[in-house]
């Protein structure tokens, strides 16, 4: 990513709006500046009063020369071009991404000395900048610097600020471009083992089940006219027959799907920070759905709040192709600023899973009462396989020897998935989820052995 625009510090072309005129020049003064000026007026008062004309010059130098210092420093016509380029533009929490910053002098003079700063948020570190020397006419200056967040989000960068400066240091007057980038910090991805998932085929790999035409032209299976079908499928007996344009539904590969339900209701969990229970939820959504993209399924990332990853179709986002990149890319820029609901339960997400049959399912959720896991424990009847973590808010705010639960609340809740059918799992604090995830492999397949079902597929 790179973004750049030219300056002119003389014009302003560019940049940010001055207010111009002396009034900005003089608002550039240093302290140095500052005190040869109140020197020189001070000299001149007193070389009037007591009638000394030699003191009366000495003020009137050092006066003159601040002033014609933030003159000089106004009018330089520097024409200078600055880029910025982030690699890598989409970071994990906890990693770095540096930040390469180049400046071009476009104009025919020689710059002087320059001092260049970029604009960080706090929470990325300190903010950079550096002193660039002379350059050239025509030539160019390339500096980087790092930054590094623990936190998850999307933060500005820039714009960038130039500073001239005269060489008496009496004054200074900043620039500044009018463009800025921004870097995304999205959520830890861990590493998944390859397990047996329930479900349908998997993609377009071994085994997998085509929906298959009739042949004739009354037995083909018609859907209407999506924007971009290609007209040669038109169905034009069917089209007569409905009223509206209705298209062959030709030979399609059926996919297998995956949904993963990230609870973000506000009061289901505790804490806040890196380390907290909300922030390892989104982690693990955000390992499953990559981790699933990369199985080949057709992945959607449903919240609590009923609402989906903005861009996908009905079937989620299908895996194993050329566009599951940018679909991964869609839904981490999803979760690197998803936040806590207002929301108080989990019917809306229910509401959605009740219209079809979703495949496999992996549940990420928080504190459920014994409504909410009734409501949990019913999402299990539309899908094909049902994975839930539930993380316990108590036991997570607790310090690591403090006292437990004597209610032992979440073992109910636990039981009450598990007899719905679901493969549920209690997030101990700071659990590694590659081995929850070959922990719920194994009791899966348990489960099936013991019920002469089959096991994950």
């Amino acid at each position: 990513m790179t973004a750049g625009g030219t300056g002119q510090p003389s014009t302003g072309h560019g940049e940010k709006g001055e207010k111009g005129g002396a009034r900005t020049a003089l608002a550039g003064l240093t302290t140095r500046g500052r005190s040869f000026l109140a020197a020189g007026i001070a000299a001149a008062i007193c070389a009037y009063v007591l009638g000394q004309p030699d003191l009366l010059r000495v003020g009137l130098l050092l006066a003159a020369l601040p002033l014609i210092c933030a003159a000089v420093v106004y009018r330089t016509r520097y024409r200078v071009a600055g880029s910025r380029r982030l690699s890598p533009a989409r970071v994990p929490a906890g990693s770095e991404a540096r930040v390469h910053l180049r400046m071009d002098n476009v104009s025919r003079l020689p710059t002087g000395l320059l001092m260049l700063q970029d604009r960080v948020p706090y929470v990325l570190g300190p903010r950079p900048r550096f002193v660039l020397d002379r350059v050239e006419a025509g030539g160019r200056r390339e500096v980087s610097y790092r930054v590094r967040s623990d936190l998850r989000g999307r933060y500005p960068l820039g714009p960038l600020q130039l500073r001239l400066s005269d060489p008496f240091g009496m004054c200074e007057l900043t620039r500044a471009f009018s463009t800025f980038d921004t870097l995304t910090v999205i959520p830890r991805v861990e590493s998944l083992p390859p397990v047996r998932l329930s479900g349908e085929a998997k993609g377009y790999g071994d085994g997998r089940l085509r929906a298959l035409a009739l042949a004739g032209e009354d037995d083909v299976i018609p859907r209407g006219y999506r924007y971009g079908d290609d007209l040669r499928r038109v169905h034009w007996r069917l089209t007569a027959r409905y009223g509206e344009l209705m298209v062959r539904r030709e030979e399609q590969p059926q996919r297998s799907r995956c949904t993963v339900l990230l609870d973000t209701r506000g009061l289901s969990y505790q804490g806040a920070g890196p380390d907290s229970a909300f922030e390892w939820a989104v982690s693990g959504a955000a390992s499953v759905l990559v981790h699933m993209l990369e199985r080949g399924f057709s992945v959607r990332l449903l919240t609590d709040t009923g609402n989906s990853v903005p861009g996908e179709g009905s079937d989620g986002f299908a895996g194993a192709s050329q566009e599951s990149a940018d679909a991964a890319g869609l839904m981490m820029d999803t979760l690197a600023v998803v936040d806590h609901s207002d929301g108080t339960g989990l019917s809306r997400a229910y509401d959605v899973l009740r219209g079809g049959n979703e495949g496999l399912l992996v549940a990420f959720l928080g504190d459920l009462d014994e409504e909410q896991a009734a409501v949990a424990a019913k999402m299990r009847q539309r899908s094909g396989g049902a994975v839930a973590f539930l993380l316990d808010g108590d036991s997570w705010a607790r310090e690591p020897n403090g006292a437990s639960d004597p209610m032992n609340r979440q073992e109910e809740r636990l039981r009450m998935l598990r007899e719905a059918g679901w493969t549920a799992l209690d997030v101990p604090r700071g659990a590694p989820l590659n081995e929850l995830w070959r922990q719920a492999d194994r009791e899966r397949a348990g489960v099936m052995t013991t019920s002469g079902g089959e096991g994950w597929s």
